[in-house]
Order: structure tokens, then C-alpha cells, then sequence
């Protein structure tokens, strides 16, 4: 009778374990899901804003073939014969108009590859790092990739000692880094808005530079370049939200490491595009 006792009392016990395990199975599937479409609906809007631009350029173009067309007609009324010379001079404006298109055409080629290089970046780090942190924050910010982590991750309060976790959290970033090294990697450190009152640092400008260049070290010793990296203190001037309560500062406390393009290869790049153009006219 016992036993039997001991069964009916653990049976539904067992039901409901199930149970709660298969909801969050769910869960985790739905989250997975909705991970994965908002990195297509960023994909999306980045690919919107470079039809608009292209769009707003053909615009532009069409403005100004109408009115380069409106005044040869009105050129034309005043005239009995077009001479050799103005023929000639309005097949060059037509082959100018064709060789500004090509620019345009190449500008924007240029642009949608860099797009998709942030998109793949941004999958590449999600992949690597993981989507089930809520102190890791990966997104695209004004075409920029962005790692945010919380300060409770990094550093202990008023320290900028990086702790364990914070190393292998940065080991991962470290490998997507050395997968890009035609990319920079700026560490930006950020603090709330109390008063740094240790002993060592002199405010929360020193707090923050000292935090950016102990996640700078840490990810050399991880094998990244130097010459890749790029440590800068915000300090408590670019809150994410109102420094109101402990909950806010908490979320102000945060270091972003930014990948970026080297903005010299960027140059490079127009110029080599530039460079083509001219060869081919010649």
C-alpha cells in the first residue's frame, strides 16, 4: 500500500516535468526562429536603403537628361542646320552621361558587396559567439557590426580586471576577428554616471580607456593583430538609457567592440574603381 502511495504522488510529477521540458524546447525552437528573421529583416531593410539610393541616383539622372534635352530643343529652334561641331559636341554629353552611369553603377556594386561582407559578419559572429546570452548584444549599427557586452560579464564593480568568463567570450570574438584581417576592431568601454572613487583611477573617463585597453590586451594575447585594434573610453556620456536606478546603470555599464573596414583600404577601393573607369575610356 505504501509503494502504491509513493507512485500515485510521483506519476504526475513526472507528467509535468515532461511537459515543462517539451515547452521549453518550443521555446528555444521559436527563439532560434525569430533570431534568424531578424537577421533577414536586416538583410532586407539594408538591401531597401541601397534600392532607394539607387533609385533617388536614377532620378537625378532622368532630371537631368530632361532639362540637357530641353535645352538642344530650344537650341535646335534657333538653329537652321546642326553643324558638325554641335553634333559632335552632343555625342560627347551623351558618352559623358553613359561613363557617369558606369560610376554609379560600379559606387553602388561597391556598396551592395560591402553590405553583404556586414551581413555574413554579423551571421559569422552570432554563429561563434551565440544567440542565448542576454548580456551579449551582436547588430549592425549605421552599416557598422557591433559586439555589446554587459559590464557584469567583463569586469568586477570599479575594476578593470577582465574576468574568465569575459576570456572565453573573447576568444570567440578573437577567431571571427582573425578570419578578417582586412577588418579593425575598435573596443569602446562605457560607464554609468556614478563617480569612480577608488584609489588608482582619477574618474570614470580613466575607468573606461582602462577597461577598453585590458579587452584590447586580452584579445592580442588571443592572437589578433596590434595593428587591428583600437581602444577608446567613452566614459559616462553615451548612456544607453537614463542613469535612474541600479537596473539602468547596470545596462549603461557596457564595452562595444566594433568591426570595421580599414577606412584606408575604403579609399583604395574607390581609386582602383576610378582607376578601371579611366582605362576603359582610354
Amino acid at each position: 500500500m505504501i509503494l502504491a502511495l509513493c507512485g500515485a504522488f510521483l506519476f504526475p510529477s513526472c507528467v509535468a516535468k515532461k511537459k515543462y521540458q517539451e515547452l521549453e524546447a518550443n521555446y528555444q525552437k521559436n527563439k532560434d526562429l525569430l533570431n534568424t528573421a531578424t537577421v533577414k529583416l536586416n538583410s532586407c531593410e539594408q538591401d531597401r536603403a541601397s534600392a532607394n539610393t539607387r533609385i533617388k541616383s536614377l532620378e537625378e539622372r532622368i532630371a537631368d537628361l530632361k532639362l540637357s534635352n530641353e535645352n538642344l530643343i530650344s537650341t535646335s529652334k534657333d538653329m537652321t542646320v546642326l553643324t558638325s561641331q554641335g553634333a559632335t559636341n552632343l555625342e560627347k554629353s551623351l558618352e559623358s552621361l553613359k561613363e557617369k552611369d558606369l560610376k554609379i553603377n560600379r559606387l553602388q556594386d561597391a556598396l551592395t558587396k560591402k553590405d553583404s561582407v556586414t551581413l555574413a559578419l554579423v551571421t559569422s559572429l552570432k554563429k561563434e559567439v551565440g544567440l542565448n546570452d542576454p548580456d551579449i548584444e551582436i547588430n549592425v549599427e549605421k552599416s557598422v557590426v557591433f559586439i555589446s557586452l554587459s559590464d557584469k560579464v567583463l569586469f568586477k564593480t570599479g575594476s578593470y580586471t577582465v574576468t574568465d568568463r569575459a576570456k572565453e567570450i573573447l576568444g570567440k570574438v578573437a577567431t571571427v576577428i582573425n578570419s578578417k584581417p582586412d577588418f579593425e576592431a575598435m573596443v569602446e568601454g562605457h560607464t554609468d554616471n556614478v563617480p569612480y572613487n577608488g584609489s588608482i583611477l582619477l574618474d570614470n573617463w580613466d575607468l573606461s580607456v582602462k577597461r577598453a585597453t585590458s579587452i584590447v590586451r586580452e584579445l592580442q594575447a588571443l592572437g589578433v593583430k596590434p595593428e587591428q585594434l583600437i581602444a577608446a573610453g567613452r566614459s559616462e556620456y553615451i548612456p544607453l538609457v537614463p542613469n535612474t536606478d541600479a537596473q539602468s546603470r547596470s545596462t549603461n555599464r557596457r564595452t562595444k567592440i566594433l568591426i570595421l573596414p580599414k577606412i584606408d583600404q575604403f579609399y583604395e577601393m574607390i581609386e582602383d574603381e576610378m582607376k578601371n573607369l579611366s582605362e576603359e575610356g582610354n
